[in-house]
């Protein structure tokens, strides 16, 4: 018992210059994946954040949703189809999107915080024209989005208050017409607009791997050149390559550092904000 009591004090002793740092300070989490899918892992997650807020830490979350949007889609015999690995979304697909992300996953995150005391608030990305969407490339995947512009000063009265806000990743077009926007893209846009101290995703991966195919290879720091080049080398490809390009832009805009972290381990927003190692890969805005 008294190694186990040491062993809190030495954690709590090792957070402390960390909890000083990042007092007062925004960070950007991208909510998704296994974290939001397992119950052990979302409460893991809920808990981190709420222990940032009671801390002085300023969190804003911004989610997805896709596996709950395939699971009302087969409900309401919608066929799902994706196209270079987005989700091409007519009409009655965006219908569905707006429905889970917006009044379902965002109220369960919301709902999940409010219980541990961290005083969520939900919002989507139409909410006082908070993110103006764009068709992404030429149109032709639907009512597939891009971020056009953020609006950060609708979250200002908020966290000056403290607090959370949980943004879903569907925005509206100037005219008025909802598009469904990837969540990364979102997070990191945000992130560049509220001038934030970091932009964390939460993935199921690692982090990024000088190999691929070896899980042990995990880079635990890049400058920003050396992330471009690695996205040029071929090392960082396939489903890493718009997350670490979404990092890249929000650095590029200002953000300090961004973290690409594994979402399936316990507790991974808090050892990578307030331990020495680390347990992902933290991008770095100089270089």
């Amino acid at each position: 018992m008294a190694s186990d009591d040491a062993l809190r004090v030495s954690v709590l002793s090792e957070a402390l210059p960390y909890i000083q740092r990042f007092a007062g300070r925004r960070i950007v989490v991208k909510y998704g994946g296994a974290a939001m899918v397992h119950a052990e892992l979302r409460e893991a997650v809920f808990r981190d954040l709420a222990l940032l807020t009671s801390v002085g830490v300023q969190p804003v979350v911004v989610h997805g949703g896709g596996p709950e949007i395939n699971t009302w889609l087969k409900r309401l015999d919608i066929p799902a189809e994706f196209r270079d690995g987005l989700r091409v979304t007519d009409p009655d697909t965006m219908d569905v999107v707006e429905m889970v992300l917006v009044g379902r996953v965002n109220k369960q995150i919301v709902n999940g915080l409010n219980k541990l005391g961290a005083r969520a608030v939900g919002l989507s990305g139409s909410d006082g024209v908070l993110v103006e969407a764009r068709p992404w490339g030429d149109g032709s995947h639907g009512l597939v989005g891009d971020v056009a512009r953020v609006n950060p000063e609708v979250l200002e009265p908020l966290l000056e208050k403290g607090y959370v806000p949980v943004i879903s990743s569907v925005a509206a077009t100037r005219a008025g017409v909802a598009h469904n926007i990837n969540a990364d893209t979102v997070a990191g846009e945000l992130a560049a607009a509220l001038e934030a101290e970091k932009l964390i995703l939460l993935t199921d991966t690692p982090g990024i791997l000088q190999d691929r195919d070896n899980p042990e290879s995990l880079i635990h720091q890049l400058r920003l050149s050396e992330a471009r080049q690695l996205i040029e080398d071929g090392i960082v490809a396939g489903g890493m390559t718009p997350k670490t390009e979404c990092c890249i832009r929000a650095l590029a805009q200002g953000v300090a550092a961004a973290h690409i972290l594994d979402g399936r381990v316990p507790h991974a927003l808090l050892l990578e904000v307030f331990t020495d190692a680390g347990i992902g890969t933290m991008v770095m805005g100089r270089g």
